[in-house]
């Protein structure tokens, strides 16, 4: 018998044993090694293991009570069962959760995505390997001061009293490299890339070293620009990030505790540039830590949030979707209070044609921002403003010296909606990314303020 179906039963005889009829249980266990390196030598190696259980119990009189514990054991199972069904008394009376109507359904078979972990020694070595060749790329590149490489062993389950049960286990590893540069009389300038696959032998080392040099050589001999309003280039990881920013636009649970900017009646309604579409697709062949089920033990699955500017539809919970009138998403977490996030976000562009085929090699006086910062001080989502430190470029074309000119500091500035319906070109190309898939993406008439 797994270990799952053994918890099962465990669960189902302790249950009984306390007359408790009705519960869930969801859970996760975390096995991860990783190692930092400094200037030559290991600068730091660790390995943990981590549990997370959360059980909810329905009492008597229908509300739910939670609790969460790492002890599985059959003890520690009847001391969490036996807490969660005390604490339904004092569960809410309104909008009481209830099993996902999706729990039922079939989840996508995603095969075998396990992986055995390499020795840690290993680890260090391509990591050191990895640091010597960043520092050899470039003079003006004096150090790596943050970066890591780890591995992961990931297994969920869900189950509960009625009989559903689920589980999946998946491997994965990342590195990310990020290069700090001097130059005399100037600024420091840094750059960074990250790779993830499902082992460390399939882990793009050399691409991720290749990018944090490029990144951070190109910064080098930075100058200032002019305050104004530009055409505006953003990255696939930029774009992203400020999407994910104000993903409360898409948010049921936020939308339903008047925390977005978007109500039920937003639905149909142009938010976007009819040339831009946005979809929340989990399982992208691509998404190395995809799973299968959300906290709730619903399928993941598919949600177009945005079709040609059009919003077509929210980011539901199984309790969301319900007040809403609407099926369950997979975007569901169980807590004490059933919350709902995204899961991996991907751009691309509409079947509407644009007006112009845009091109960074024939620019002029266009700005490229590779990275947004400080977006948890400078987003304001029930505004809709922003303000934003970014890094960036000048581009001017490519068949000239300096085309790519590396700003000094600026501050981009502007309003969500604004910046969704100024879109003029959505690449063809797409990137992967660790949060989504995008494609650059250009927006016209964006403020630009420069730094002192």
């Amino acid at each position: 018998m797994t270990a799952i179906a053994n918890l099962k039963e465990n669960a189902k005889a302790v249950a009984q044993k306390l007359g408790i009829q009705k519960f869930d249980i969801y859970g996760s266990t975390v096995d991860e090694t990783s190692a930092e390196v400094d200037s030559g030598k290991t600068k730091q190696v660790s390995a943990a293991n981590r549990a997370s259980i959360t059980v909810r119990v329905w009492g008597e009189n229908h509300s739910v009570g939670i609790t969460s514990t790492t002890d599985i054991d059959p003890t520690g199972l009847e001391l969490a069962l036996q807490t969660a069904r005390d604490a339904s008394a004092f569960g809410v009376k309104e909008h009481i959760p209830d099993f996902s109507p999706a729990v039922g359904q079939p989840v996508v078979d995603l095969g075998d995505r396990t992986a055995n972990q390499s020795p840690v020694s290993d680890l260090v070595n391509v990591l050191l390997e990895a640091e010597k060749e960043l520092l050899a790329t470039h003079p003006a590149i004096i150090s790596v001061p943050y970066n890591g490489l780890s591995q992961r062993d990931v297994s969920r389950f869900y189950l509960n009293s009625e009989g559903a049960m689920r589980q999946e286990s998946l491997s994965y590893a990342s590195i990310y490299l990020y290069s700090r540069a001097e130059q005399e009389d100037r600024k420091p300038r840094s750059g960074g890339a990250y790779r993830v696959n499902r082992k460390l032998a399939d882990l793009d080392v050399a691409g991720c070293l290749k990018e944090a040099a490029e990144k951070v050589i190109s910064h080098l001999d930075y100058a200032k620009i002019t305050t104004g309003k530009y055409l505006v280039v953003f990255s696939p990881e930029a774009f992203l990030s400020i999407i994910y920013a104000f993903s409360s636009l898409f948010n049921a649970q936020n939308i339903l505790d008047k925390q977005s900017l978007s109500t039920p009646e937003s639905l149909g309604q142009a938010i976007a540039s009819p040339l831009l579409s946005l979809t929340d697709f989990e399982l992208h062949p691509s998404n190395i830590g995809g799973v299968s089920f959300d906290g709730e033990g619903t399928p993941v699955g598919h949600t177009s949030l945005i079709e040609s500017g059009v919003l077509q539809n929210f980011l539901h919970s199984s309790v969301t979707a319900k007040r809403m009138n609407a099926k369950p998403t997979g975007n569901g977490s169980i807590g004490a209070k059933v919350s709902v996030s995204p899961n991996f976000f991907c751009v691309s562009a509409s079947d509407e044609k644009p007006d112009i085929d845009y091109a960074l090699d024939q620019a002029e006086n266009v700005i490229l921002i590779d990275e947004l910062q400080a977006l948890h001080a400078g987003v304001q989502s029930l505004q809709g403003s922003f303000s934003l430190p970014f890094e960036g470029w000048l581009v001017n074309g490519s068949d000239r010296p300096n085309s790519r000119i590396s700003i000094e500091s600026a501050t981009i500035a502007g309003d969500i909606f604004q910046l969704l319906k100024s879109i003029i070109y959505v690449e063809p190309e797409l990137k992967v990314t660790p949060n989504g898939v995008a494609p650059q993406v250009w927006v016209e008439g964006l403020s630009i303020t420069a730094g002192d």
